[in-house]
Formats: structure tokens, C-alpha cells, sequence
């Protein structure tokens, strides 16, 4: 529903602007002002590339003048019309309304809760502002700006009831009309960036959950991690906002829409606090009670009258969120089968010292670089090629990304290597840590980085045999630190089901030869690297069910095929990459 909102806030924001234009044009043409509200809308989409710190510092004074004038219209209205009207402060005329209205206020309430919409955008945004100073915003700035702004109108209309599809416009002095209807349409971009950049925040935080396809995502501050920016999606909301404005042209039908979309987000993050109350904060289960009970209660009135505007503009953010939630469902479903069956299918250390001179197996020039996402033990893919290809470098290292949500990982700090099996086989594992900002572009930089890790590494064995200096330099995490010396003791990867004899054996060989293997390191540095990884098609077994076949190999297979490749994601050198296909069968 958040995404929803970010595709139906600029819509309904900017085209709402634009028909103000009517208010003293009215022979201009309704295509002319879709024409204004698209050209705007796909000019709001394309600054979105300079990041939200750049682009609020551009719209802040825009913002800021815009509260002023609305603020400043209403105190006008207010004296000049009916100064009474700021008796409606009084809770009494709720009573009042709904007692003379009825069901019709009931109703009415779809409408009310426009009044509201907007209020949610600026808490969707924490990860870009502090809690205190959208306080401070909303307490000193905006809530006066809109209550001023509200009773101006209502004064003006209680003398000019003939005017109330256009009150906002028409209650605004001749004067000054054209500079805060110009000020209007830039607010409502500023409207519109705040769903944007909530956008973008939780598909990225949907992404590192594995329920979202892989994107790209641009992280354009240094100094906060929520400041992102995302092409993909920001062109595909351009592109639905674009086809809501021209397809449905009414802003009373994109306005049912809205409210149900806005009222339910503000539902559910009512109900998802109950559980933050008590799972999160650790209050107890009546303190959470009692806020649902308030809050949800007065929610959920305003729910059951947008509901009824569901035939009415309120089925597109139904339907929007229905395809994007299964979306997500389905990739996140198909991600973890993927990863059960690389779990259930590596291949153990002894099986791979098996594969030595006896059964065949060539060791070519050069270094290895085995991209996986399994921390212990040899991926499936890399077995499957052995079996298949029986030949592999001179030197390989088994690589891991681990992603971390710091900004960046100094380089002593980036690298932990281990080795796997006996020093002869020249095989090491190597978990990279990367910050959000440590974008690997240069390749060559990145190899000459990881190569000189595992030099230092070979060098401190060759310097002392104290097998307990395995990890070549300290992790983030003093915890994981002390975690991983303890599995690295002997030096080497333990395969599953290793016998006493394998155990002696790589022993035997801890501390000694590394000289040669550093020797050996730097002949396959010269000969050359290159990259492997596994391009893997996952398939539903022959024995399972329509819906599981449907959605892994259809559903699932069109997403993996169209999202973004791993090896485009790393940076990887299409020249030296080697992709390894194999079927998952789950």
C-alpha cells in the first residue's frame, strides 16, 4: 500500500494543482492540463537521481513559503468572511455534524480523510529525518499553517456555498492568486518526494529480506544509510503515474483511491504497533491493548466509509498491492527453495580431497575466484562443474559477500580468509565485508585487494605456526571475531564427517610450506584470474503440485531472468567471468 501511495501522492497532488488553472482559465482544455501535470510529474522523477539531502535542500524554501501563504490566505478569509468560524476548534460540532447528517456523515468521512492525507508521509520518512525534527516541523509549522488554512476556507464558503468544487482556489485573494497558484504546484512536488524516498526505503529494505528482485540501488549519502535511490523503480512509478493521470483524468475517482490507500497504510501500522508495544519495547500486553483499542477504533471508522468507495476509484490500490505483494511473496518463496536446496546439496571438504591426481582431476594456470553464498563447505555449482569439467585453477578462493549496514569497512577490516583443506590443494575461503557505500566498480583494484589479503595471510603462517592467526585480519564484530578463530584453530575448513585420519593429516601440514605456496600464489597471479559463478535455473520437481510449478517455473523464472544479474550487481568482468549452469530441481 506504501508503494500504491507513492504512485496515486503525485497524481493526486499535482493534478489537483494543475486544474486550479480552471479556476481563472476556464475555456482552457482538460488535455492541456493533463499535458502540465504530466510534464511536471516527469520532471519531479527526474531529480530524484541528486538524492533527497540535495533535492531538500532545493524544495525546503518552497515548502516553507507555501505554509506561509496558505497560512496567510486563511488568517485573511477568517476576518474577512465570518470570524466566528474559529469557534468550529469546539469538538461540540462533530457531535453536531453527525447528529444532523447521519449516515450522509458517515460518508462523508471518505472525503474527511483527505484532510489527514500527507501526515503519514512525513513519518514514512525516519530514515531520512530525525523523529525530533519532524516534531518540531509539525508542532511549530505545519498544524498551524493547516488549521489557519482550513478555517480561512470554511469561512469563505460559508459565504459562497455556490463555490465549493473550487473553494481552495476561489477563496484565495485576486491579488495574489497566480503566485500561490504557483507556489501550489511546486508544494505538491515536495508532496509527492517524501512517498517517493518512502518508496525507495522499503523496497530496499524488502530487497535485503530476499522478498524484492534485485534492483539497483544508489546511495546518495554518505552519512545516512535511508538516502537512496533506486532507477528501476523510480521510472516504473513515473510510468503509473503517468497512466493513472491520463486514464482516469477525474481526481475525484484518484482521490477515492488515495484515501483508501492512505487510511489503510495508517491500519495497519496501528495494528503492526501492538506488536512493536510489546515485542520491541517490552510494555506490557494492556498498554498495547489500549492503544490499538483508541486508535484503531477511530481508524477503522474512516476505513469502513472509504470501503465504500471501493467501485469508485478505490479497487486500483487493491489491485496494485495485490500483484506487488505476490510478487514479492513468490520471489521471496522461490529465494528460499533456492537456498535449501544450495544448503542440502554442498558438497562436503573429504569429497573434494577426493578429487585429487588418482581420479584425474587437472589443476590449471592461474587463480580461481568462486563466487557462493554458502559460508562452509563446496556450493553445489562448483561440484557440479568438477564433475562435469574434471579441472580447476591452480589457486582458487571460494568468495562471500557479506553486506553490512555501516556506510563503509575500512580495508583491515574487509578481509577474513581461511583455508580450505591441506596447504598442497591451494584452495581458501575469503568473506568479504562491504559497506552500503563500498560500491566495487574497479575489478582490477579488487583483485590486487584480495590477492595481497591472502599474500599477508600465507605470510604470517610462514612468520609463526600459531594456528590460531588463521583469519587474516579482525572482524567488524569482536563476538564473531573470537567465533571465527575458534572454528579456524587447525587452519583449515572441517568437512563434515572427516575421519581422525583426514584430521592428522591437515595438521601434519599447518605451518608448513608456505613459502612455496606463496611462490605458487604469485606464478597463478601472473597467469591470469577468473571468475566463476553459478547461473542456476530453478524448477519445480516433476512430482509437485500446478501452483508450485506455476509459480517457481513461470512466476519465479521471469523474475530471476529479468532482474538484474549477480555478476552485473558485483561488477564483475564479463571477459574473465565463468557461469556455470545448473538446474535446481525444489
Amino acid at each position: 500500500m506504501v508503494i500504491a501511495d507513492g504512485i496515486l501522492t503525485p497524481s493526486m497532488s499535482v493534478l489537483s494543482a494543475v486544474y486550479g488553472i480552471k479556476t481563472k482559465a476556464g475555456g482552457l482544455h482538460e488535455n492541456y492540463a493533463i499535458l502540465i501535470t504530466c510534464l511536471i510529474l516527469v520532471g519531479l522523477f527526474a531529480l530524484q537521481h541528486i538524492g533527497t539531502q540535495r533535492v531538500g535542500f532545493l524544495f525546503t524554501p518552497i515548502i516553507l513559503v507555501w505554509l506561509l501563504s496558505i497560512s496567510g490566505v486563511g488568517i485573511y478569509n477568517i476576518i474577512h468572511w465570518n470570524p466566528r468560524v474559529v469557534s468550529a476548534l469546539s469538538p461540540y460540532y462533530v457531535y453536531k455534524l453527525f447528529k444532523l447528517t447521519g449516515k450522509d456523515g458517515w460518508t462523508s468521512l471518505g472525503g474527511i480523510v483527505l484532510c489527514i492525507t500527507g501526515a503519514e508521509a512525513m513519518f514514512a520518512d525516519l530514515g531520512h529525518f530525525s523523529q525530533l525534527s519532524i516534531r518540531i516541523a509539525f508542532t511549530t509549522i505545519i498544524y498551524p499553517s493547516l488549521i489557519l488554512a482550513y478555517m480561512g476556507e470554511a469561512a469563505y464558503l460559508s459565504k459562497h456555498k455556490e463555490d465549493l468544487q473550487r473553494s481552495f482556489y476561489r477563496a484565495i485573494p485576486e491579488v495574489v492568486f497566480w503566485p500561490v497558484f504557483i507556489i501550489a504546484t511546486l508544494a505538491t512536488v515536495v508532496a509527492s518526494q517524501a512517498v517517493i524516498s518512502a518508496t525507495f526505503s522499503i523496497i530496499s529494505q524488502c530487497r535485503a529480506l530476499n522478498c524484492f528482485p534485485r534492483v539497483k540501488i544508489i546511495h546518495t549519502s554518505n552519512q545516512v544509510h535511508g538516502q537512496i535511490y533506486i532507477p528501476e523503480v523510480n521510472w516504473m512509478l513515473m510510468v503509473f503515474c503517468l497512466l493513472v493521470v491520463i486514464g482516469f483524468r477525474d481526481t475525484d475517482i484518484i482521490a477515492n483511491a488515495y484515501g483508501l490507500t492512505v487510511i489503510i497504510v495508517m491500519f495497519v501500522t496501528t495494528c503492526l504497533m501492538f506488536l512493536v508495544i510489546v515485542m520491541v519495547w517490552k510494555r506490557n500486553l494492556l498498554a498495547a491493548f489500549i492503544f490499538v483499542s483508541v486508535f484503531g477504533s477511530l481508524e477503522l471508522l474512516y476505513l469502513s466509509s472509504c470501503l465504500a468507495k471501493v467501485a469508485k476509484g478505490g479497487w486500483i490500490p487493491l489491485i496494485f498491492s495485490l500483484v506487488v505483494s505476490s510478487v514479492m511473496y513468490i520471489w521471496h518463496y522461490g529465494t528460499l527453495q533456492k537456498q535449501s536446496f544450495e544448503s542440502h546439496n554442498k558438497t562436503s571438504l573429504d569429497m573434494l580431497l577426493s578429487l585429487g591426481p588418482n581420479v584425474g582431476i587437472n589443476r590449471v594456470r592461474g587463480i580461481g575466484l568462486i563466487y557462493t553464498n554458502v559460508l562452509s563447505g563446496i556450493p553445489p555449482m562448483f561440484s557440479h562443474f568438477v564433475t562435469n569439467f574434471p579441472a580447476f585453477h591452480q589457486v582458487l578462493v571460494f568468495v562471500t559477500f557479506q553486506f553490512l549496514t555501516t556506510p563503509r569497512v575500512s580495508v583491515n577490516q574487509r578481509f577474513i580468509v581461511r583455508r580450505v583443506g591441506p596447504p598442497e590443494f591451494r584452495i581458501y575461503r575469503c568473506i568479504i565485508r562491504l559497506g552500503y557505500k563500498d560500491a566495487r566498480k574497479d575489478s582490477h583494484a579488487f583483485e590486487t585487494d584480495l590477492i595481497e589479503t591472502v599474500r599477508v595471510f600465507l605470510q604470517r603462517e610462514s612468520d609463526d605456526g600459531d594456528a590460531r592467526d588463521s583469519v587474516s585480519q579482525m572482524p567488524v564484530n569482536q563476538h564473531e571475531s573470537n567465533r571465527l578463530r575458534d572454528d579456524a584453530s587447525t587452519r583449515y575448513e572441517n568437512g563434515s564427517g572427516a575421519g581422525p585420519e583426514t584430521r592428522r593429516k591437515r595438521v601434519r601440514f599447518c605451518g608448513v610450506g608456505s613459502s612455496k605456496e606463496l611462490e605458487d600464489l604469485e606464478n597463478a597471479r601472473e597467469a591470469g584470474l577468473a571468475y566463476m559463478m553459478g547461473n542456476t535455473c530453478v524448477l519445480a520437481r516433476e512430482t509437485s503440485s500446478f501452483v508450485k510449478k506455476f509459480v517457481i517455473n513461470i512466476v519465479y523464472g521471469f523474475l530471476r531472468r529479468n532482474c538484474r544479474s549477480p555478476s552485473t550487481a558485483l561488477g564483475i568482468p564479463h571477459t574473465s567471468l565463468i557461469e556455470v549452469g545448473m538446474a535446481y530441481r525444489v
